[in-house]
């Protein structure tokens, strides 16, 4: 009746459904490590950045100290940067509207912050998956090992609890197994979730500042 015995012994379709669950279970907290350092690494460098940002350095300076160590996974530098480009991609037509350019900005900025938003949200959804299906694949398990411990019942002549329990037994870890593929699964999808609505957040709080220092620094060369 150890855990192993019971597992050896299961039928060869309950042993696929724990292979597979141990299996999302493995890959479910790969993917909760590799998140938790990357939305930390985001939060670190979002703060970081708006301390610079914030600082009263001159625009131009402050761009070209991104450009020249550019890293693209940090979220809010890539928005600064669509920005700034835009930005002085636009000043540079000649006869340009004011009104234009910062259309133009404001779309760069939008399309940068949704950039961010894919590379967050990443993975997130196998996490969901991984929640939401797993204890029915494990009670999948479970209803066919428990019916197949009933239709070997139906060849003794007396049923007792010790030839019963085995096979129940058996079945049921199936559906443990689920809910420990599960639940982590669950909890880090709440948590994330959440924490890339928080990012998500502050980026575009960002993007519209950035895009309205830009307009008032549009308007001051114009003048």
């Amino acid at each position: 009746m150890s855990v192993w015995g019971l597992v050896s012994n299961a039928s060869v379709l309950v042993q696929i459904v724990m292979l597979a669950l141990l299996l999302a279970s493995c890959l479910s907290w790969i993917v909760i490590f590799q998140r938790r350092a990357v939305l930390g690494s985001s939060r670190k460098a979002l703060v970081e950045f708006e301390d610079r940002f914030w600082s009263g350095m001159d625009l131009s300076r402050l761009y070209r100290e991104v450009a020249a160590n550019q890293d693209p996974d940090n979220g809010v530098e890539n928005i600064f940067s669509s920005g700034i480009k835009e930005f002085s991609r636009m000043r540079q037509q000649p006869g340009v509207d004011p009104e234009i350019v910062m259309q133009g900005v404001q779309r760069a900025l939008k399309v940068a912050v949704s950039k961010e938003q894919d590379k967050l949200e990443i993975h997130l959804p196998f996490l969901a998956t991984v929640g939401s299906v797993s204890p029915y694949i494990g009670l999948f398990g479970t209803v066919w090992g428990i019916m197949n411990a009933f239709i070997g019942l139906s060849n003794v002549q007396q049923a007792t609890l010790a030839t019963v329990a085995p096979g129940i037994a058996e079945a049921l870890i199936a559906t443990a197994i689920g809910l420990f593929a599960a639940i982590p699964a669950v909890v880090a999808y709440n948590r994330y979730s959440a924490q890339v609505d928080r990012l998500l957040n502050h980026y575009e709080t960002f993007a519209d500042e950035f895009s309205a220092i830009l307009y008032r620094k549009l308007h001051t060369m114009d003048g």
